[in-house]
């Protein structure tokens, strides 16, 4: 499969394709960052396609065809430098538990010259989970009715993986955090840090910092995402809710740059390449499914005048 449709411009580049396609056309260590979530492990199916992973036969061939993914990724990876992967734990059936999805996400990056660097766990609101995907083990009746059949709603995590090798070109802060992505009330009195000159002394940027520094992530706002249900055809199984842009924010800000290049090899509707554009960087986006690429589109011009965002967290 070749590149279907493209958009290209200064600060980003747009593409419809299987992203293996394009990738493996990169320069060698030539990408500051990636982010992105995978397709599930064979938990949901969004096209037809051979080129799509969410097509896989099953949990092992979903893994024999991501390892082309990663080791494109590790090939065009700068040293020294991240990919953010977005996950969950992904249950293998009615009654017979989980693989441990972040696991051999793990293993896999590890294989290929990535260092396992971090991991953040994303919580998520135990009676939104059991609205959404009526799991009985979530239902307070099944406490009352065989307790052991309840697990919990699990959580998502952010795996941070950091590619062998020394980086030559620092990512400085010299103001520390500026910015703070999340719902949590900033403390009275932290609006005079704002500039401040001395990132010693600067107790807004510490307080930032200790927010992101935190593994276990409870301030990400779960509405905080970009226009997706347009995308949607009429005969796909589901979709699942695209990633917050807390999050993405959060990994942009830490691990790059101004002016930096960031990857989202699995863009859907473009929340990693929006968030890319909103802090400065440069964004590519690869997306296989048509609909999702043309929402990725309109998601992507919106973020120049930085509304859309705006918008969306007054609502």
């Amino acid at each position: 499969m070749a590149v279907i449709e493209q958009l290209i411009t200064k600060d980003f580049a747009l593409y419809n394709s299987d992203c293996i396609e394009v990738i493996k056309d990169m320069p060698k260590e030539s990408l500051d960052l990636s982010i992105y979530s995978p397709p599930f492990g064979g938990l949901y199916q969004y096209t037809s396609a051979n080129e799509d992973l969410s097509n896989s036969l099953d949990y092992k061939q979903f893994f024999e065809h991501y390892n082309f993914v990663v080791e494109q990724l590790a090939r065009i990876t700068k040293a020294g430098r991240m990919t953010c992967v977005h996950c969950m734990d992904v249950p293998k059936g009615m009654d017979k538990g989980y693989h441990d999805f972040p696991g051999d996400i793990i293993r896999q990056h590890e294989y290929y010259g990535f260092n396992y660097w971090a991991r953040f766990a994303i919580w998520k609101e135990p009676l939104r989970v059991a609205i959404r995907t009526r799991s009985k083990g979530l239902m307070h009746k099944q406490i009352v009715k065989d307790s052991g059949l309840c697990g919990n709603a699990g959580a998502d995590y952010l795996l941070v993986f950091k590619k062998k090798g020394e980086n030559k070109e620092p990512i400085n802060n010299p103001l520390g955090l500026q910015k703070y992505c999340g719902e949590r009330e900033m403390p009275s009195g932290l609006s005079k840090y704002i500039d401040w000159k001395d990132p010693k002394t600067n107790k807004r940027a510490h307080w930032i910092w200790q927010q992101y520094a935190s593994s276990f992530w409870d301030d990400i706002r779960i509405n905080n995402v970009l226009p997706y249900r347009e995308a949607r055809d009429s005969e796909e199984e589901k979709h699942i809710h695209p990633l917050q842009l807390d999050v993405i924010e959060r990994c942009v800000l830490m691990w790059s740059k101004e002016g930096e290049k960031v990857l989202s090899p699995f863009a859907g509707v473009g929340s990693e390449v929006y968030g890319a554009l909103i802090n400065k960087r440069k964004g590519i986006g690869i997306e296989l499914k048509p609909s999702y690429y043309r929402q990725m589109i309109k998601n992507v011009k919106e973020a120049k005048n930085h509304k859309l965002m705006d918008k969306l967290i007054e609502e």
